[in-house]
């Protein structure tokens, strides 16, 4: 069987070639890494397999048997409150047939399959099997569902496909804390609506975009009135860059901020494709998910948290500005570069960087490059050598194997630093052996229609929970 991502040390090297540790020196990405259908397959391996999901707000999850579906890598998860309080994910897929077992959001007391009605309790186990009490082999003990890791994050439900994989919180502990301290009432905000789009342009194309606002004074004209660009600041650490900024102090061309408690633009981008948003107004929180749906589209939702489930007369403005003007004049910029980066007039472009930090440097775009590099570096590195499959044992959910604070004694944490591509330092080695759990993902993939991606923004649907 082909490895998911038929990428060499070349390869890396090429689509690297002029990338930089110093922003000020550095090229951008190669316009293949946009554009070649490997690098994409590149990235659902390397990056989405590997990295924290965004799943929901923690409102959702709150009650004993509250649930969330969601794909992740084009794979079906669903998270669950157990009855003693712990979060649990798992695979959406029953271990009889495989049938997906849950849909949507909702509240159940077990899990039943609605294929052939298996009753799985809320922490994953087995308890019970029509027809098989005469079956003296059949042992529902010995039959879990397939664990996933799962962390609450600062107010919000994240997972990850890898089971070796370092907390987020361990990960990303200052970003935790730096959520608290602008945006203390996030966990309390509730879900007032989704905005979705679909964009013919590479993921990484969005992310760019978001992580700079070198572009703002010139497609942006009524966010920079919102936004006083003379304070605006961009940082990076580690796995995610901040953007701030004084904001919502005077009138604009926007929406109106003449009763708005929150003064300021606090946005964070958590690798590889969260976007976290607080903009000026009553508190409030958007969740801006960037999902791959092949190498030329791109899903995205917009989620809003306000301090009531029904938005006030300047929030409807928000929203309203949000989606008839900044989004359509962002995704009229990705889908533009998307099809410039398709001609042979371009392959890489100049990072512009201002040391100052300012608004209108693009050192985020370039720490984000440096961070998908890495991510395929390692990709590599992991796979250029045999190594056992990572199974967990059947059962291990049941005593509390999913939760971040039970993950797996082996951690490997993604490397925060931003390493250059030193070209000529070692062989073109193909990507020729994948563990067992990585090759079904591939398979999945390989066999996931269009048609079932384009169901993902309406799978991932928040639904308000009972009041």
């Amino acid at each position: 069987m082909q490895p998911v991502a038929s990428i060499t040390r070349d390869d890396v090297r090429r689509v690297g070639a002029g990338f930089h540790p110093d922003p000020g020196r550095s090229l951008s990405l190669h316009a293949d890494a946009y554009t070649d259908r490997r690098w994409f397959d590149a990235d659902l391996e390397a990056i989405f397999s590997r990295t924290w999901q965004w799943v929901c707000h923690i409102e959702q999850l709150r009650e004993p048997g509250s649930f969330v579906t969601a794909e992740i890598a084009h794979l079906p998860i669903a998270v669950v409150r157990a009855r003693d309080g712990s979060l649990r994910a798992f695979f959406n897929v029953c271990k009889h047939r495989a049938h997906e077992l849950l849909s949507g959001a909702g509240r159940v007391r077990s899990i039943v399959c609605p294929y052939h009605a298996w009753v799985y309790d809320l922490d994953g186990r087995l308890r019970r099997a029509r027809g098989t009490g005469r079956m003296a082999a059949f042992d529902t003990s010995e039959i879990c569902l397939e664990p996933v890791r799962v962390e609450e994050f600062g107010g919000f439900v994240y997972v990850n496909l890898d089971p070796t994989a370092a907390p987020l919180g361990e990960q990303a502990g200052d970003l935790a804390r730096e959520i608290e301290r602008w945006a203390p009432d996030v966990a309390d905000l509730t879900h007032a609506t989704r905005l979705t789009y679909d964009i013919a342009a590479n993921w990484k194309s969005v992310i760019d975009n978001f992580l700079e606002c070198y572009h703002c004074h010139v497609a942006h004209k009524e966010f920079v009135e919102l936004v006083d660009m003379d304070t605006y600041k961009v940082r990076t650490h580690g796995i995610w860059s901040s953007h701030f900024a004084e904001a919502g102090k005077r009138e604009n061309a926007a929406y109106d901020v003449s009763t708005a408690t929150v003064n300021q633009h606090a946005v964070w981008w958590l690798w590889p494709n969260t976007c976290l948003l607080r903009y000026p107004g009553r508190g409030n929180f958007m969740v801006l998910q960037v999902v791959p749906a092949s190498t030329d589209r791109t899903l995205e939702t917009w989620d809003f948290y306000f301090e009531t489930p029904e938005p006030n007369d300047a929030e409807r403005q928000a929203i309203r500005y949000i989606d008839e003007v900044l989004q359509r004049q962002d995704i009229a910029i990705v889908e533009s570069v998307h099809r410039g980066m398709q001609t042979p007039a371009f392959t890489q472009g100049r990072i512009v960087y201002d040391p100052a930090g300012s608004g209108l440097s693009e050192h985020a775009v370039h720490h984000f490059h440096g961070l998908v590099l890495e991510a395929y570096r390692s990709l590599l590195a992991e796979e250029g050598e045999p190594r056992a499959p990572q199974r967990r044992r059947r059962g291990s959910l049941a005593r509390g194997g999913v939760s971040s604070a039970h993950g797996a004694s082996a951690i490997s944490s993604v490397r925060a630093t931003v390493l250059s591509i030193e070209a000529g330092s070692s062989p073109s080695n193909e990507v020729s052996h994948t563990p067992f759990w990585r090759m079904s993902m591939s398979v999945a993939r390989r066999s996931h229609s269009a048609g079932a991606r384009l169901g993902l923004a309406a799978r991932m649907r928040p639904a308000r929970p009972d009041r």
